[in-house]
């Protein structure tokens, strides 16, 4: 292909997946995408589709009524089939009971398959693809009788960007999404601007972020979509500073600040920071994979909290879907019945550096308990008080507990507690230069600003002239603290 002609095509595609567009074209053979496997099933005539996508779905046999519903935005280059295959959500609907919609785009549309999260004739409210995919979601629906007020949006790269559109046009459609590699919503209106998000998007505030998304449904007050955020601290492809804008983005429409509630490890050297609601309830959940590169994260195994395989744009490092349905509360939200209520009272009554006591009042109708830690279900008890033990020291907790009746099922979950366990390291305080953080490792810079290591706080310009104090609790995690630092 001469040069010239390359040129022209690539100011064709959307710019998410440009430097894949050479290798793209090289093994190109002019096939259509490939054809749906095992129980993943095309549908046809779900609605006008003015996005002219295509619409494939799973669903576990015997799914019972009122269950949950995700839908699954795959990256560019991909079809639907790539990302039923290797993301893991199959395993979790089976399991916790629940439909996934895999929407995809073509060739026909963009010339990689990426979906139009910089097009506003596509991502808006009642636009083109963003249409169609709502479109799916109410036939949907009406198949499988799922609850509406339990749709979930979740996307990879451009079907990331997506994701954060839809959240934002559609609000009193998808309770929750979640956000992988991708880009804030409304981040670029035009193709042109699309290089510039992920490379490092505007330096705008929290409240111009957030702006963003009051703008794309007009008057709409709440309630807002929970967000989780993953994204690879090496990726070059979606700069790691779109994490950062979209932390901004959803912390300021939920009314929350940036400091997180809580932060704290995961398997793959993953770091979770939580950012409560007013309620104390996990609102904004960002996932920092150290050392990962542009993709979705899984973990090929067996295990309760395994899942995928890894492929093209899909790196092995921790199973982002089991940790996303936990954040929905998908492992435990019971499809149909009356559920218990939540139990009153939970509280702590004693930490150590080792162990976390809770106690709660008593539910009638209760046959047990069960208790959950940062979202996942640790222990399950017939008394109204649980010691949590083989903790880490210095490390913030947060538990709910949901009364579970004879048959099993689990009712609503407890307004949540958090507890810090005794001990560990103390903070430290360090006041130095942008440039001299950057050294030292404490900071990292994208785009000329630099960024705080772990809350990827934006500390302004990498140069010697800017000053700021970074407090480092706990290890490997740093907050800006210019207006006081107690170590």
């Amino acid at each position: 292909m001469r040069p010239s002609i390359l040129r022209r095509l690539l100011r064709r595609v959307a710019p998410t997946a440009a430097l894949a567009l050479v290798a793209a074209m090289l093994g190109a053979t002019g096939a259509p995408p490939a054809a749906a496997a095992g129980g993943l099933q095309q549908v046809t005539g779900f609605g006008s589709n003015p996005g002219n996508l295509q619409m494939y779905e799973y669903a576990p046999a015997s799914l019972p009524a009122n269950a949950p519903l995700v839908v699954a935005l795959h990256g560019c280059t991909q079809t639907a089939n790539d990302y039923y295959t290797n993301s893991g959500w199959p395993k979790y609907a089976d399991l916790w009971g629940f439909a996934v919609v895999f929407p995809q785009t073509t060739a026909a549309n963009n010339a990689l398959s990426c979906f139009g999260w910089f097009d506003p004739a596509e991502d808006g409210r009642g636009r083109g693809e963003a249409a169609s995919i709502v479109q799916m979601v109410e036939y949907a629906k009406q198949r499988y009788g799922s609850d509406g007020r339990r749709v979930y949006v979740t996307g990879l790269s451009a079907g990331g960007g997506m994701t954060a559109d839809l959240l934002a046009a559609y609000p009193d459609v998808f309770a929750g999404g979640s956000v992988a590699s991708g880009l804030p919503a409304q981040c670029a209106t035009s193709q042109a601007g699309a290089s510039g998000c992920q490379t490092g998007p505007q330096k705008l505030t929290p409240a111009q972020w957030g702006d963003k998304v009051r703008a794309a449904h007009p008057g709409y007050a709440g309630p807002w979509p929970r967000v989780a955020i993953w994204q690879g601290s090496a990726d070059y492809t979606v700069y790691p500073a779109n994490a950062t804008a979209l932390r901004d983005q959803w912390t300021d429409v939920w009314g929350i600040g940036q400091t997180p509630s809580a932060t704290d490890s995961l398997p793959g050297g993953t770091t979770r920071s939580v950012y409560d609601d007013t309620s104390g309830n996990p609102a904004v959940v960002t996932y920092s994979v150290s050392g990962m590169g542009h993709g979705l994260a899984v973990s090929p195994g067996s295990g309760a909290e395994q899942c995928g395989t890894t492929a093209a744009y899909f790196l092995t490092a921790i199973c982002s879907t089991y940790h996303t349905g936990v954040f929905w509360g998908l492992d435990r939200d019971v499809p149909g019945g009356e559920q218990l209520p939540a139990p009153s009272g939970l509280h702590v009554t004693d930490v150590a550096a080792d162990r976390v006591s809770l106690s709660w009042d008593a539910v009638a109708g209760a046959d047990s308990y069960a208790v959950h830690r940062d979202g996942a279900g640790v222990a399950g008890t017939a008394g109204t008080t649980y010691t949590d033990t083989g903790l880490t020291a210095g490390t913030a907790y947060r538990y709910t507990v949901t009364a579970v009746d004879g048959s099993g099922t689990p009712g609503t979950a407890s307004p949540q507690v958090t507890a810090t366990t005794t001990g560990g390291a103390p903070a430290r305080c360090f006041t130095a230069t942008n440039y001299a953080q950057v050294a030292a490792g404490r900071a990292h810079t994208t785009g000329g600003h630099v960024y705080a290591n772990g809350s990827d706080q934006d500390m302004g310009l990498y140069n010697v002239f800017v000053t700021h104090t970074l407090r480092e609790s706990p290890t490997g995690y740093f907050v800006i603290a210019d207006t006081g630092c107690a170590a």
